[in-house]
């Protein structure tokens, strides 16, 4: 009798879960909540339904519906959570701009949103059928980079809004070129520091006494840092330092990920430490900011009355735990942001402590299933340019709802999705777009699970574990 080798059995694969129909029941339910909340802003201002809700619901509805086809027909395998999240949240944005509308009859700014919202969802849909591999952007990094520092120099020679010059405005159209700019900037971030990774993190200069701390060759650090220099520089000019503190953020976010070195990250800190000292003492515009955080009641013990952010404090401590339910607020006391910066005010007085952490775990699992598709993927580029994108949300987040409750200085960025501003409620989407995009590479690579004898997806692999 000869011994031959015993085949491996064959074993029928396993068809990864798609789970798109979770995704519908929860874009239903999220297109659902804002028509509530739609509903019962009108209900609280004037007994009654608005006499736009259906169209609302409609309206909000066919888009998301369509994102989601997008989505079910060219990226299967996405996270399911991040579009219902980014409808619920954008619906609740125009909920809420809606709301601040009633107060301002002469300036109406939710049809516009609605507007920009539709413009949002349509690129998604673009992105999600024509891009179908992320890892096609990695060829166009030094295109992207040169697009993103002309989209920021341009706004320099427009007149300044509110001291800073980050607008174009052409009679009455309006666009805000840096928002654009961030994900131009994030696509060459991934690109080169993937590019580059292994030099980054193993060559170089050791600094001093500190071991963990090496810098590279000047040949491989010096164009990423020149250019993040000068797009700072640009950004110094237009005195935009929130969208400066974001990039800076996102870079060395983007460096430590890379190179995997904490040093980076003290770095970091000290560096913006250090530029935030020197830009708050020296430049007349931030220094007031700085000024307004540090005392925020001066204006009310000069007789003057509360200012923006004395206003926005006082919103918050309404609000209370639950709230003084929508419509039934005093926010519209801030002044001209209230629909843009401040709108986190109105979300804190009218829904209270509950509805703000409901709002800030909505932005929390949208940036925690970016980061889980990235760190999901085996290309370095996909895995830097998902975590980039979802930390660019981060970072938005923070700086924005730091201001607005006075834990850091004012910076005048839009929270993403909720704040009145076409091209960040344009770019937001965008970002989804691109994250589904990866997500939908990273569940479908399959992974064999030992004693599983099937491959399945990295992403559910992660999930049975945890």
């Amino acid at each position: 009798m000869t011994g031959t080798a015993a085949e491996p059995a064959t074993v029928p694969a396993v068809r990864v879960p798609r789970r798109r129909g979770v995704e519908l029941t929860l874009i239903v339910v999220a297109v659902l909540l804002s028509v509530y909340g739609y509903c019962d802003v009108g209900l609280a201002r004037n007994g009654s339904v608005p006499p736009g809700a259906a169209g609302y619901g409609a309206g909000l509805g066919v888009l998301a519906l369509l994102a989601h086809l997008a989505v079910r027909l060219r990226a299967p395998y996405a996270d399911p959570l991040l579009l219902p999240i980014a409808v619920l949240l954008n619906g609740l944005g125009l909920v809420l701009i809606y709301r601040l509308d009633l107060e301002t009859p002469g300036d109406r700014a939710a049809p516009t949103q609605l507007v920009w919202s539709t413009v949002g969802v349509a690129l998604f849909i673009a992105v999600v059928f024509f891009l179908r591999d992320h890892r096609v952007l990695q060829r166009y990094a030094y295109l992207s980079v040169v697009t993103a520092l002309v989209l920021m120099i341009v706004p320099i020679f427009f007149p300044a809004v509110n001291g800073a010059r980050i607008w174009i405005r052409v009679g009455g159209f309006s666009i805000q070129p840096g928002e654009f700019a961030k994900i131009l900037l994030a696509v060459f971030f991934a690109s080169y520091l993937a590019a580059n990774r292994t030099a980054l993190a193993y060559t170089g200069r050791t600094v001093w006494k500190f071991k963990r701390l090496q810098l590279p060759t000047g040949r491989v650090l010096g164009p990423i840092v020149a250019i993040w220099l000068l797009s700072v520089g640009v950004l110094v000019l237009e005195r935009d330092l929130g969208t400066s503190l974001l990039f800076f953020g996102l870079f060395v976010i983007l460096l430590y990920v890379a190179t995997g070195r904490t040093g980076w990250i003290a770095v970091g800190l000290l560096l913006a430490a250090v530029g935030a000292f020197a830009v708050g003492s020296l430049e007349p515009h931030v220094h007031s900011r700085v000024e307004d955080w540090l005392h925020p009641f001066a204006s009310i013990e000069a007789g003057e009355g509360p200012n923006q952010l004395a206003q926005s404090l006082f919103a918050f401590a309404a609000g209370g735990l639950l709230g003084t339910g929508l419509g039934d607020g005093h926010s519209i006391l801030i002044g001209f942001a209230a629909k843009s910066d401040f709108i986190l005010a109105t979300a804190g007085e009218e829904l209270g402590l509950t509805g703000l952490t409901a709002i800030f775990l909505l932005y929390a699992l949208l940036v925690e299933r970016g980061y889980r598709a990235g760190l999901a993927l085996r290309d370095p580029f996909g895995r830097l340019l998902a975590i980039g994108l979802a930390s660019i949300v981060a970072l938005q987040v923070f700086v924005i709802a730091g201001g607005v409750m006075g834990l850091i200085p004012l910076t005048g960025m839009a929270m993403p999705f909720l704040a009145q501003g076409g091209s960040s409620v344009v770019t937001n989407w965008i970002i989804v777009a691109l994250l589904i995009r990866v997500s939908d590479s990273a569940r479908a690579q399959p992974v064999s699970v030992p004693g599983a004898g099937a491959p399945l997806s990295l992403a559910d692999a992660g999930e049975e574990r945890a």
